[in-house]
């Protein structure tokens, strides 16, 4: 035990080497050759740096209808904290399946048999809304007939119809990222997605009965409504609604969270790399 403990404070000790290693790396492509880093490549000193040279406090003549640029660093996860409804009884039992299990040598394992998310294990794409909580920073590119978004966690896209269609009332094929369209209500954006592919979870979900916890699962009828505000240049301020009667008693309505502009930053590469993560579902994972 006390081995194991060792080795995850060296881990630990290493990934926060390894931040600070490649904050610094970033900060000296800035200032050598013009890369920039990445969202969460910047340390807190190069983040301010950043702030000051675009000098974000002092501009105040902005279009709201331009969203333009990389977004957050942190993903946004407490937006959905505290705010579950309550599970209808096949919700529950999808919830269930994806609990984890404590074997009676006390080693955390995750319950890989009910075929739900796992990304960090298998690689899985993270789908949507979770990518809006977890992600590592966003760019949206506006363009005259759609809204690219590009994520850094994952290294993945997804494109936003801005063209006028309408959403499908079936989709022809279930989407990780679902089917999206946009549209603007006064200065708001605002983004609906219907026919996801019901592997994904909607956020990590906290343990419960003695079990670690798993996921908030949906069904292929989550519809989901994003609305994005822009508040001043350097805030975006955004909520997420998701609706899924066949698991949720109710509508799931998040906190309105703030999302920062992220100067001096692009999004990098940040793959899933299923070759990289053997030796970790060896120890942790196993089926039911």
């Amino acid at each position: 035990m006390q081995n194991r403990i060792a080795a995850m404070i060296l881990a630990v000790v290493s990934v926060l080497f390894l931040s600070a290693a490649l904050a610094q790396t970033a900060h000296a492509q800035v200032d050598s050759d013009g890369w920039k880093a990445c969202p969460r490549c910047q340390n807190n000193d190069t983040r301010a740096e950043a702030w000051e040279e675009a000098r974000i406090d002092e501009i105040t003549d902005y279009d709201p209808l331009d969203l333009s640029g990389v977004w957050g660093y942190n993903g946004v996860g407490r937006a959905f904290r505290n705010n579950a409804p309550p599970f209808t009884p096949y919700g529950q039992e999808l919830h269930e399946q994806t609990l984890g299990v404590m074997p009676p040598n006390g080693r955390l394992r995750y319950n890989m048999g009910s075929e739900k998310d796992y990304s960090l294990l298998n690689c899985d794409p993270l789908g949507n809304p979770r990518l809006f909580t977890y992600n590592y920073g966003f760019e949206f590119v506006m363009l005259p007939d759609r809204v690219l978004q590009f994520f850094e966690l994952g290294h993945t896209w997804r494109t936003i119809w801005t063209d006028g269609r309408r959403l499908p009332e079936v989709a022809a094929v279930p989407n990780w990222l679902g089917w999206n369209i946009g549209y603007w209500e006064g200065d708001t954006f605002v983004i609906e997605s219907t026919g996801f592919d019901e592997r994904s979870w909607i956020e990590r979900s906290p343990a419960i009965d003695g079990r670690p916890g798993g996921g908030y699962p949906h069904s292929e009828e989550m519809h989901v409504e994003e609305r994005y505000t822009r508040t001043a240049f350097g805030s975006l301020e955004g909520q997420v609604t998701v609706t899924d009667p066949l698991v949720y008693t109710e509508p799931w309505v998040t906190d309105t969270a703030t999302i920062d502009l992220v100067p001096g930053a692009e999004l990098w590469e940040y793959f899933c790399v299923p070759t990289e993560s053997d030796a970790f579902n060896e120890d942790f994972t196993e089926s039911d």
